[in-house]
């Protein structure tokens, strides 16, 4: 049983002032507990149910606090707790962007479910750098994380004003935009060094970046003629372009 200084301890992480000035945050549920202790992050802690000790053979050789359900509840941020959950140390943004992969721009966007769907996307499809503009959600809200299904780990983002480094690659590379009145993805020829930026969910890419796109490129949508959605989830719309990019 966990003490109740060690569960108000926990539940800090719970907001983001708290994540910032300890450098850590939570990871819930099997399959993002188990990406993270995979990959190069620092694990601080980890805290799981009997059960889930028992079902799960890789936490074998590992350091875990056995907690019962109800602390569980108690230190989660799910509506339903889960069985397992751990305390991570971020990691510094300290890795370099390289020139020639595929890198994904992200401009303002504020759904953590958003987030991390691209994140996960990203993943799925060898994208291992997205850059967030400052003003995006936080990485390590742990919406995010869940959300991510353990593809944070994988994956780098980079936090950092997207105009002046939209402005540098520029030189070197196309940076493409996703619009209404762009080309049409499926005309389009993508290169493996594009920069891809995605917008904001309810009012795309913003001026100042979209001064920096050199090529702007769209989604058709199929229902031509008729009344149609206004527009595509950002999350939707960047497994799309992704597709079509890395196929």
């Amino acid at each position: 049983m966990l003490s109740k200084n060690r569960i108000s301890q926990i539940r800090k992480l719970h907001a983001r002032k708290f994540r910032d000035e300890s450098g850590l945050f939570l990871v819930e549920g099997y399959k993002c507990v188990e990406m993270l202790c995979t990959s190069d992050y620092e694990v601080e802690e980890i805290f799981a149910t009997q059960e889930a000790v028992a079902d799960n053979s890789w936490l074998n050789g590992r350091e875990v606090t056995v907690a019962n359900a109800a602390d569980m509840a108690r230190i989660s941020t799910m509506q339903t707790p889960p069985e397992l959950l751990a305390i991570a140390k971020q990691r510094p943004d300290t890795q370099n962007i390289p020139e020639n992969e595929p890198i994904l721009a992200l401009d303002h966007i504020s759904d953590p479910g958003n987030l991390g769907t691209i994140i996960r996307t990203a993943d799925w499809f060898d994208i291992r750098h997205i850059i967030c503009s400052l003003d995006c959600v936080e990485l390590y809200n742990p919406k995010v994380i869940q959300a991510t299904m353990g593809s944070f780990a994988h994956v780098c983002v980079h936090k950092q004003a997207l105009v002046p480094f939209l402005q540098k690659e520029r030189a070197n590379r196309r940076i493409l935009g996703t619009f209404l009145n762009g080309e049409n993805i499926h005309d389009f020829t993508f290169q493996s060094s594009d920069i891809v930026v995605v917008g904001n969910e309810s009012n795309g890419i913003c001026d100042e970046v979209a001064d920096c796109v050199t090529h702007r490129i769209t989604i058709p949508a199929v229902a031509q003629g008729r009344a149609t959605a206004e527009s595509l989830n950002a999350g939707i719309a960047a497994a799309v372009v992704m597709y079509r990019w890395r196929s």
